[in-house]
């Protein structure tokens, strides 16, 4: 399979999910189920497919959108479930090493798993109010675009996005050779902000490797760079 271009697409190796949950994810039986209609997910969908979609002006807006949203994020329905997943990428599509580069970082949910896994963490986010909010001994708040990563070329061994957006051409800028992006959607389907294992691959074609799987509600996919 190839891109426009004709880059290849990284085939996607599936592994058997973990911990699988019964029912519907936390809030859809409630909101219905909000996911694809989202408008962060048209953003998401934007965003990876055309980089050059994502301006300063769209960057505000978003910006603004999670800074409202920053009082009471922990508590909003499936907040739980992200750091599970992301100690599951960890295990079994590891090893991960640093530095570690955690984009979307918002308040911190992922952050204490990539601590204790990885070591300090560099936790990037768009939003002053959520950082604001991010309190983890080990991290370093970092206020920064994600499209425009305060870091080297080939610095970062491991990026990690909770339910963040996929900036394509950053990713293979920052990743230093056999690095690994950490990719995980904390209610699946459901999460506004979700690209499939598929779309990932598709996004940063040939040079990586990708495996993927859930770990309850969630769905995550580890791109890693070949040496």
């Amino acid at each position: 399979m190839t891109r426009p271009g004709g880059a290849a697409v990284p085939r996607v190796v599936h592994l058997p999910a973990a911990d699988p949950p019964e029912g519907e994810p936390p809030g859809v039986a409630r909101q219905g189920a909000p996911g694809a209609d989202h408008p962060m997910r048209a953003v998401t969908e934007a965003v990876a497919a055309d980089p050059s979609w994502w301006t300063p002006e769209q960057a505000a807006r978003v910006a603004g959108f999670f800074d409202d949203l920053a009082d009471g994020w922990d508590q909003r329905d499936g907040a739980g479930q992200g750091p599970g997943a992301v100690a599951d990428a960890l295990d079994r599509a590891g090893p991960c090493t640093g530095p570690v580069v955690e984009l979307g970082a918002g308040t911190g949910a992922g952050t204490p798993v990539l601590v204790e896994r990885i070591g300090p963490v560099l936790a990037v986010d768009l939003s002053a109010g959520m950082l604001a909010h991010l309190h983890v001994p080990g991290a370093q708040p970092v206020l920064a675009d994600a499209s425009r990563l305060p870091v080297a070329t080939g610095s970062v061994g491991t990026l990690v996005c909770l339910n963040m957006l996929l900036f394509p051409d950053e990713v293979r800028r920052v990743l230093a050779p056999g690095g690994a992006l950490v990719w995980v959607s904390s209610r699946g389907e459901h999460t506004p902000i979700h690209l499939s294992a598929e779309a990932v691959a598709e996004a940063l074609g040939d040079g990586f490797e990708v495996t993927a799987s859930r770990h309850g509600w969630s769905t995550w996919a580890v791109a890693r760079r070949a040496d």
